[in-house]
């Protein structure tokens, strides 16, 4: 007889989503060494910027002076002179460069005075006041400069950081504990049939499954395959296009492709999210888990035998 995934009450689902929020906030307001690392990676970049430019002193620079920053990898460090920070993919396109890579601007002065054309533009008037009447700044205008800049970038870095570390660290401890029941992680393989990818006691990350990629795809004990995506929310807003527009979506697209007998969608959550986003995924054929007690997951997965 088929094992089919937990149906979880609402109350049930409360409980859960409460107790991931508050997990989530006490991650968010321990003590970590993280912000201090990259404000000062943060601040030594500016410095060194600053420092090989004159403390963005026009007359100062030539292309020469640029090109040796830019190839120095401190090209981040200009970006973060406009205001706003401007991308590396805007940057391109609006200097109209083939590439803003360090080693190929190093070679080529010509696209680095049209990529510095364009930070001049930008540059942030109220970080960099001296800059517009061409004198060189006072001491303070300097530290706040720096100070200013250095926090605006390891801002950045650390949600940038944030964001990559949830989904990764997700995905690892769903491996993680997949391992510890005895599966063992296979290459990624396109699966487009349901006897493809993983076998018994196998699992695979990063699969395409049919036309969608799964964050981990698992071979029940009964052949079936599980497809798991591993998402972290940090707001209720958030979540709805993580679960309900991308991995709902997924589950709809899999039980249609391969059908409720081969395939069972499910989705590992942390972080915030909303109690009616989460039943409304489930409604739509996703089995749902949670980080903080994946041993419900390791029981259906028994279950299965």
């Amino acid at each position: 007889m088929t094992s089919f995934p937990p149906r979880w009450t609402t109350e049930e689902l409360a409980e859960s989503v409460a107790t991931a929020s508050v997990q989530f906030r006490n991650e968010r307001l321990s003590v970590s060494d993280s912000w201090e690392t990259h404000y000062n990676q943060a601040r030594a970049k500016f410095e060194l910027l600053f420092s090989k430019l004159s403390d963005l002193a026009p007359a100062a620079i030539n292309d020469k002076i640029l090109s040796d920053a830019f190839g120095g990898g401190l090209g981040e460090a200009f970006r973060y002179l406009a205001g706003p920070p401007i991308s590396d993919d805007d940057l391109q396109v609006i200097a109209d460069v083939d590439s803003i890579a360090p080693g190929v601007l190093k070679k080529n002065p010509d696209a680095v005075r049209k990529v510095f054309e364009v930070i001049e533009r930008v540059i942030d008037p109220h970080r960099f006041p001296w800059i517009k009447g061409g004198s060189a700044p006072t001491h303070q205008q300097r530290d706040a400069a720096l100070l200013a800049s250095s926090v605006l970038l390891a801002a950045q870095r650390i949600a940038t950081e944030r964001r990559n570390e949830g989904k990764d660290s997700q995905e690892t401890k769903v491996k993680d504990f997949l391992r510890s029941l005895g599966f063992t992680e296979v290459p990624t393989a396109a699966i487009n049939t349901i006897v493809k990818g993983p076998q018994g006691m196998q699992f695979c990350a990063e699969c395409q499954l049919g036309e969608r990629k799964a964050d981990v795809v698992v071979r029940l004990h009964d052949t079936r395959l599980m497809a798991i995506e591993c998402k972290v929310s940090n707001s209720a807003t958030n979540s709805v296009k993580r679960l309900n527009n991308d991995a709902a979506v997924k589950a709809e697209y899999w039980l249609k492709q391969f059908g409720a007998l081969q395939v069972v969608p499910a989705a590992v959550l942390a972080g915030v999210f909303k109690v009616l986003n989460v039943e409304q995924a489930q409604a739509r054929g996703l089995s749902l888990f949670w980080s903080h007690d994946l041993d419900k997951l390791g029981a259906f997965i028994e279950s299965t035998r």
